[in-house]
This record gives C-alpha cells, sequence and structure tokens, in this order.
C-alpha cells in the first residue's frame, strides 16, 4: 500500500533534514567565497534559506533569495547555469553514495510573510483584534 507523505518539517526524517542543512552550508558558503566564476553571482548577494531533500538523497532543492529580491530571475538564471558545478563540488564535500541532483527554485516565504504582515496591518483586522483582545467575541456582527 502506497502511503502518500507531504512534505512538512515534522514528517521528514532527521537524516533529510541534516544532510539537506549540510547541503545549504557547502552551497552557502561556495556563494560567498565567490567559488563560482560568474559575473552576475558575484554582483549579488544570495542566500540559501533552505535545502529539501528527497527521501532517497538524490534530488536537494535549494531555495535562494538574493538580497533585497533584486534581479531574482537573472541570479536563478546564473545558478542554474552552473548547477553542475554545484552538484560536482557538494558530492565532494558531503561523500554522499549519490551525488544529489540540484535544483534551485526563489523562496517566496518573504514575500508570503509580507503579504500577511500587510494582511495584519489592514484597518479592518486591526480593529477585529482590538475587539477581540478586550475580552469581546470577535466575529459577531
Amino acid at each position: 500500500m502506497a502511503r502518500h507523505q507531504t512534505s512538512t518539517p515534522e514528517n521528514r526524517s532527521v537524516r533529510l533534514l541534516k544532510v539537506g542543512e549540510q547541503v545549504r552550508h557547502v552551497i552557502s558558503d561556495m556563494l560567498s567565497r565567490q567559488m563560482v566564476h560568474d559575473d552576475t553571482l558575484t554582483a549579488h548577494s544570495v542566500s540559501v534559506t533552505e535545502v529539501r531533500m528527497s527521501p532517497d538523497l538524490r534530488h536537494a532543492t535549494v531555495f535562494v533569495k538574493p538580497l533585497l529580491g533584486v534581479d531574482e530571475e537573472i541570479v536563478l538564471k546564473a545558478l542554474r547555469t552552473h548547477t553542475a558545478f554545484f552538484q560536482k563540488e557538494v558530492a565532494g564535500k558531503l561523500k554522499l553514495k549519490y551525488a544529489a541532483k540540484i535544483k534551485f527554485l526563489p523562496d517566496e516565504s518573504f514575500d508570503e510573510a509580507s503579504r500577511i504582515d500587510a494582511l495584519l496591518a489592514d484597518p479592518r483586522v486591526l480593529r477585529d483584534i482590538g475587539e477581540h483582545e478586550d475580552g469581546e467575541q470577535a466575529g459577531g456582527e
């Protein structure tokens, strides 16, 4: 019987999380030391926010965000151009059984957090939160 598991931190194994964190550190180190000879990557500060490993450790999804979100598509294109180099370096440093295939994606969590902050700053929401904190029932009309 096949089980469907969603990818949440609660149900990922500790090993997957540890390997993902190790991959994140290796890629972050490569970017901060400017080991990738690319003008675009040299000109931008790129944060590696998270790495999610597949259960078999053969695939790594790397979430990145350029500083202030500037030139995100250009930075992603540069990273994707050098994927083979990143894969080779990660495999050499971590000495895993298989070299993980790396896929770079933009990290949308900051945008989502900004959207939630904007919603919470809405005067109607603030009014409802204020009523709820004063002990009154929110939601009653």
